[in-house]
């Protein structure tokens, strides 16, 4: 997960960390026979979630509300995306999900094309692979903010999207960083004999009854951790 600057929020609490704003790309592949997503595992020695097998995601970074998108967000998912946040924050969030899969993974949500001008710093190994990011098939699934006491603090979003958007082989793994280790898809039957946060458990739930029941969501779980008592949420 990406340990760069994000917005601030307010915390939990006068020792609390700043709540930063994070996106997290769920790849689902094969949806219609046996379905599987694209995990691997964070390090050790990592700050957050130590040897967690997690989906790829990361903070955003100041500049992933300026890179050019191959095309917008769908209507309903920036809609739910601005419901508390600035407009500019949609395409951010989505841009952080796809950079992020980019780096811990090194596949690519794009579409090819030519940037308008130099890639800024994060996204210039992306932009030098001939493409531009593209959110195309994101559905916003869910939304979870991190519990008061923890280490680091996310608002987090995750976008579900299917394998079949990947412009670049989705079982080469080659380009990514060394942040995840094991990168592998995982079936979703056999996905929680892995370590997983309780909020990943919670999430894949998620995903296995939206596979039965369709996309879009009709509404989006949101645990809103901001204050010391926990609230859930449905976003309509």
């Amino acid at each position: 997960m990406g340990e760069t600057d994000a917005r601030l929020r307010p915390t939990g609490g006068i020792d609390d960390p700043p709540i930063r704003d994070a996106a997290t790309a769920i790849v689902l592949r094969d949806a219609a026979t046996t379905p599987r997503v694209l995990m691997g595992q964070r390090g050790a020695g990592a700050a957050f979630m130590p040897n967690k097998v997690v989906f790829p995601g990361g903070a955003v970074d100041p500049v992933d509300a300026t890179v050019p998108l191959a095309c917008p967000l769908a209507a309903a998912c920036a809609a739910r995306l601005q419901a508390e946040a600035a407009p500019a924050m949609a395409d951010a969030l989505a841009a952080a999900a796809i950079r992020e899969l980019w780096e811990e993974t090194g596949l690519i949500l794009g579409r090819p094309g030519a940037w308008p001008g130099p890639a800024p710093k994060g996204w210039r190994g992306f932009a030098a692979s001939g493409h531009l990011p593209s959110p195309e098939g994101f559905h916003f699934i869910f939304r979870a903010i991190t519990p008061p006491g923890r280490p680091r603090r996310f608002d987090a979003r995750f976008f579900l999207v299917e394998a079949e958007a990947l412009a670049s082989d989705p079982d080469d793994f080659s380009r990514a960083e060394d942040e995840l280790s094991q990168l592998q898809w995982i079936p979703l039957a056999e996905v929680r004999r892995f370590d997983l946060p309780f909020i990943t458990e919670v999430v894949l739930a998620e995903v296995a009854q939206l596979i039965r029941g369709g996309l879009p969501p009709a509404s989006v779980p949101f645990f809103d951790n901001r204050a010391p008592v926990s609230k859930f949420q449905r976003l309509a």
